[in-house]
């Protein structure tokens, strides 16, 4: 019976702790949370960009690759199927 009460006051101890505790939205007030969330969305709407840029430019790097490839690498890497046509 004692066990079981020391169980019971151990967790309202925890459960009181975490109400005590602010988390960092309440000790912030809504005018600088709002500011954070702005930037937050800003950056990465940029890494998003940025990202497509880096997608695009390595896209156009691997087509001008394989336009300037020579007829041995094109032979070597196609083959050549033995047939007439």
């Amino acid at each position: 019976m004692a066990k079981k009460r020391q169980k019971h006051t151990q967790s309202n101890a925890v459960t009181k702790d975490k109400e005590d505790k602010l988390t960092l939205s309440d000790a912030l007030n809504e005018e600088m949370l709002a500011k954070l969330k702005e930037t937050k969305m800003e950056l990465s709407a940029k890494a998003r960009e940025e990202e497509e840029k880096r997608q695009e430019k390595l896209k156009r790097e691997r087509l001008e690759k394989e336009k300037n490839k020579s007829f041995a690498e094109l032979l070597d890497e196609y083959g050549d199927g033995g047939t007439k046509y």
